[in-house]
């Protein structure tokens, strides 16, 4: 499942599990905030759905993915931490859809 997130209001649930992240890329943490996953869905739950592969190489595995079709907002500063400890992008370029149908 995937959410996109967008530039906006701060999250208090990613606050939440902000407070634990690793300071750096490659660091370890574990998350011991009280977070339940409903909590990070936007309030109109449709979503697309379709199949492909993991966006992490080698982006072989196949998945299939449910995108919300609403984003879910993040302050800038959320995104910027998000950023630096990663260290990288978390997707690939787009794929061309070719047969592949996304489904409502």
């Amino acid at each position: 499942m995937a959410v996109m997130f967008e530039e906006g209001k701060e999250s208090s649930v990613i606050k939440g599990a902000w407070k634990e992240m690793p300071s750096k890329a490659g660091e370890k943490a574990g998350l011991h905030a009280d977070i339940a996953a409903i909590d990070l869905l936007p309030i109109d739950k449709a979503y697309y759905r379709f199949n492909g592969s993991l966006t992490t190489p080698p982006c072989s595995e196949g998945v299939r993915w449910l995108v919300m079709k609403n984003s879910v907002e993040v302050s800038k500063k959320q995104i910027d931490k998000f950023k630096q400890v990663l260290g990288h992008d978390t997707n690939r370029p787009i794929q061309p859809i070719n047969a592949r149908p996304v489904l409502q």
